[in-house]
């Protein structure tokens, strides 16, 4: 499949938001937060959540018509997607406003579970616009899912603890860093298991089944078509098959072995350090989804992307 920039980005903001908002809600349930740091916190996970938003509007063809993404909420994941984001969007404001209203701490602690609730709801919703694909086996399986909800948790605790260090969070500091160490670890686990099953797939269609032609050696010269199309352009990434194969050991690197070899030499108080594993992690995030979608093998590139 080609990656398309807009969901790359899309993906990879929302989900460090809903981890940033998952991880607060679960310290604000163990211990004392700071105020005027949660509103701090909370306004930066909205604010991602809305550009992963805006980033989305580029993915849509016909932007005038946006509303009608959420018509077919009954069978359409994308759709149930496009309600639960708002939702969270929402759900983060209602909490926002809580705390500076002053609230009573058991609406804080209903806000901030009905947030934990719809955050989940959106990882499963958004995963599960991929992994209902059965005929993209590479998708089509639970650690989708997991995967999704994984990177999220990992990037937003990351994300928190930066927050945390730049405004002297001390004890939440030290709270996160054991949720940062096992999210990051079991991502990078389960990631590379996720690559390895996808490395032994073995290809349910064939070039004789796309073309119909049943010969045992046949060979395609051609892409199918006189000239470039949809089919030619959107389901096929367009990179060597050496780009391909470097890619998952990049974003390995960038997402998961750099930020923690960042934080396990030179410490996790100084702001500097965490600021750079949030960069890391972040453009590192970007290329494991672009590996994501690229190695997703679209059974209809057997008749049209082979080229002469």
């Amino acid at each position: 499949m080609r990656p398309a920039w807009s969901i790359l980005l899309f993906t990879t903001l929302s989900g460090t938001a809903q981890g940033l908002l998952l991880a607060l809600a679960v310290a604000s349930w163990l211990m004392p937060l700071d105020t005027g740091f949660a509103l701090m916190a909370i306004g930066v996970a909205e604010v991602l959540l809305l550009g992963g938003l805006l980033a989305s509007f580029f993915h849509l063809g016909q932007k005038a018509r946006a509303w009608r993404a959420a018509a077919m909420w009954r069978t359409s994941w994308m759709s149930r997607e496009v309600i639960v984001l708002p939702l969270l969007m929402g759900g983060g404001a209602l909490w926002w406003l809580g705390l500076y209203l002053g609230a009573s701490p058991l609406a804080l602690q209903a806000l901030s579970a009905a947030v934990v609730v719809v955050t989940l709801a959106l990882w499963v919703c958004t995963a599960m616009i991929y992994a209902c694909l059965r005929f993209l086996q590479e998708w089509a399986h639970p650690l989708t899912v997991i995967n999704f909800t994984l990177l999220g948790m990992s990037s937003g605790s990351v994300l928190l603890c930066a927050l945390a260090s730049g405004m002297g969070q001390t004890e939440l500091l030290a709270w996160l860093q054991p949720w940062v160490l096992a999210s990051t670890l079991l991502a990078w686990f389960l990631r590379r298991l996720a690559l390895r099953r996808n490395a032994r797939l073995s290809p349910m269609s064939s070039l004789q089944s796309a073309t119909g032609i049943h010969q045992p050696q046949l060979v395609q010269k051609s892409m199918g078509m006189s000239s470039g199309s949809f089919n030619t352009r959107e389901f096929f990434h367009g990179a060597t098959a050496h780009t391909v194969r470097r890619m998952p050991w990049v974003f390995q690197l960038l997402a998961f072995a750099l930020p923690l070899l960042l934080l396990a030499l030179l410490g996790t108080q100084s702001l500097l350090v965490w600021l750079g594993a949030v960069l890391l992690q972040f453009v590192g995030l970007l290329a494991e989804r672009w590996v994501f979608f690229a190695q997703a093998r679209h059974p209809q590139n057997l008749y049209y992307q082979t080229v002469s």
